[in-house]
């Protein structure tokens, strides 16, 4: 079965956009989604407070098949919840969403962007490896929850 190039416009992310982005997510075999951090509450806030840096791949008909959420400390930015739907992949969506994302922030003087993918995200960590990013072997990372509500519940 031959993949289909389709229309594809990327653009900031906006507010309004949670719904469809949050569908998105749920399609991803293996994303792992927190209850509040994903809730839209939350992210509304974080693309208020990053009005240019989240981004999403959008068909002519107006669905959403790839996100960015990208936000930044004024020093450093980091990628959050990367993804393009499956049936859309390979056809360089995801690479067109990671250069709009880094445009984005070298406007705002933002020189590093930090991501998480987990080992066993084996298509993940070869995109970012294509992409050019480097795999960090001289630090550990660290996390301190710090409410026990926000729990992270993983797709199927």
């Amino acid at each position: 079965m031959e993949k289909t190039e389709h229309y594809i416009n990327i653009r900031t992310m906006k507010p309004e956009d949670y719904e469809k982005v949050h569908a998105l997510w749920m399609t991803i075999h293996g994303f792992g989604i927190r209850s509040m951090d994903d809730s839209e509450d939350f992210v509304v806030r974080f693309i208020k407070r990053n009005p240019t840096t989240s981004i999403v791949a959008e068909t002519e008909n107006s669905e959403i098949v790839g996100a960015i959420l990208c936000g930044h400390d004024g020093r450093s930015a980091c990628f959050y919840h990367v993804c393009v739907r499956e049936d859309f992949r390979r056809q360089g969506i995801g690479n067109r969403m990671v250069s709009f994302a880094m445009k984005a922030l070298q406007k705002e003087h933002i020189n590093k962007i930090t991501l998480i993918a987990y080992q066993q995200n084996v298509v993940g960590n070869l995109f970012w490896n294509k992409e050019g990013f480097t795999k960090r072997k001289d630090v550990n990372f660290y996390e301190m929850p710090l409410n026990e509500e926000n729990i992270t519940k993983f797709n199927a």
